[in-house]
């Protein structure tokens, strides 16, 4: 890779972690290029970019990002082949790592940052495939606030029949 391509990956990175605020770092060593192939085109279709790229690319793209982002806890992630996973839903790599790790030992996830929170070791995958989508939450945020007003309606309805069937009873007893 010349200085100029280097340059250029380094570009790219840093628009796409500055992009990104969700991004999986992963160990995909040893995968065959047919397992690779597979996980891309589940990464795919979830909408989640896998690029394989070399470590002091992504470092040097990770230090040009401002302080506030807090990148530094990575860099020790940086070692060995390191695959990175672009996502706008936070939970979709490890959900996709997950599921291809029912018939492989890899990927494996180094870290992941979501949206300055930083997850280390492969023990956390289950956690991270366990986060809410921005509309998940939106949805449940729905649910609650018209919970209440569903419970309201209800009870004036059950008890409008209530009353109706006492004032009922309470008729024709009188006559």
């Amino acid at each position: 890779m010349t200085r100029s391509e280097k340059a250029a990956t380094i570009e790219e990175l840093k628009s796409k972690f500055a992009e990104n605020s969700f991004f999986y770092l992963a160990d995909s060593s040893s995968m065959t290029v047919e397992d690779i192939n597979k996980l891309r085109g589940l990464c795919y279709e979830k909408g989640v970019e896998m690029r394989v790229v070399k470590n002091t690319l992504v470092q040097k793209a990770l230090e040009a990002a401002p302080e506030e982002k807090n990148y530094a806890g990575l860099y020790e992630s940086l070692k060995g082949p390191t695959a990175v996973m672009f996502t706008d839903t936070a939970k979709y790599p490890a959900s996709i790592i997950k599921e291809f790790r029912g018939e492989n030992e890899r990927p494996i996830v180094k870290a992941a940052y979501i949206d300055s929170a930083i997850y280390i070791g492969d023990d956390k995958i289950t956690e991270l495939s366990k986060l809410k989508s921005k509309e998940e939450l939106v949805a449940e945020i729905i649910a609650l606030l018209q919970s209440p007003a569903k419970n309201v309606i209800s009870a004036l309805k059950s008890g409008g029949s209530t009353i109706s069937g006492l004032l009922k009873a309470l008729e024709q007893r009188g006559e």
